[in-house]
């Protein structure tokens, strides 16, 4: 299917791998990534790719050698939220452009959905920089089921 998601691949791929990391490293451990392409479903070289952004990004720290895997500092479980995912994977892209994917939409000339999408994005933009990577791992005491949709 060809609709336009609101996220890429890559960045729904890399909150899953964040929130799959975030819940690891409250239990206190590294995981490797094989454990994260198997928990999220996604090919490793696929995800390898996602995870050196993320730690590229300082939302996730990257070990090597043998007591090596990804991991994040209490500092960062306090600290990334979903805003700092998306922003390093997908940019801003998020909050520009059309709703409806219209090239000529802007300001000065409006689609006819443009003033209503910008208070749907302003409440996008407000969820994603107010929600912790780690509240989302809260939920996920059931298993991880949800990770691999």
């Amino acid at each position: 299917s060809n609709r336009r998601k609101m996220f890429s691949k890559a960045c729904e791929y890399g909150i899953r791998a964040s929130i799959f990391i975030a819940e690891q490293s409250l239990l206190d451990k590294k995981v490797s990534l094989k454990d994260i392409a198997k928990a999220i479903d996604s090919p490793e070289a696929y995800t390898s790719k996602i995870l050196q952004q993320l730690s590229r990004n300082f939302i996730i720290n990257s070990d090597k050698g043998p007591t090596g895997g990804f991991s994040m500092s209490q500092q960062e479980l306090e600290e990334v939220k979903l805003s700092t995912v998306v922003t390093a994977i997908d940019g801003d892209a998020i909050y520009k452009g059309c709703g409806l994917g219209l090239k000529n939409c802007n300001e000065k000339m409006p689609c006819p959905v443009h003033n209503q999408f910008k208070v749907v994005r302003e409440e996008l933009r407000e969820m994603l920089e107010t929600t912790l990577v780690k509240s989302l791992t809260i939920d996920l005491k059931e298993g991880l089921t949800f990770l691999k949709r």
